[in-house]
């Protein structure tokens, strides 16, 4: 009574020539989305890391640093992976070389 017959349909004929201009307007959305991720979140934290890396790199006996723990102090040892870092009069610190978060100017720490 309230429900209407349903028909089936047949399928619409594939067009020859438009197959491949369709499917690339149905990846256009995909490909947008991903230039987009790529702008506004890879390629800063591409640069953020970059930067970090000069940063460790650079990092001489005597530079004021702040760990990535909170630590305040003053290089004392350099080595590859690992740094000491003197934290208090006769007090030194292993850390990693990565665990330096910033670089401090120099009569920060006193």
């Amino acid at each position: 009574m309230f429900i209407s017959s349903a028909f089936a349909q047949t399928a619409p004929a594939a067009a020859s020539g438009g197959d491949f201009t369709s499917t690339l307007m149905s990846m256009l959305p995909l490909l947008l989305m991903f230039v987009v991720l790529y702008f506004v979140m890879i390629r800063p934290q591409m640069k953020k890391q970059k930067e970090h890396r000069a940063m460790v790199d650079a990092l001489a006996k005597g530079d004021e640093v702040v760990t990535a723990g909170g630590f305040l102090g003053k290089v004392s040892k350099l080595g590859d992976a690992y740094i000491g870092i003197e934290v208090a009069t006769g007090v030194e610190v292993q850390m990693q070389r990565s665990a330096v978060v910033q670089v401090l100017p120099k009569g920060t720490i006193k």
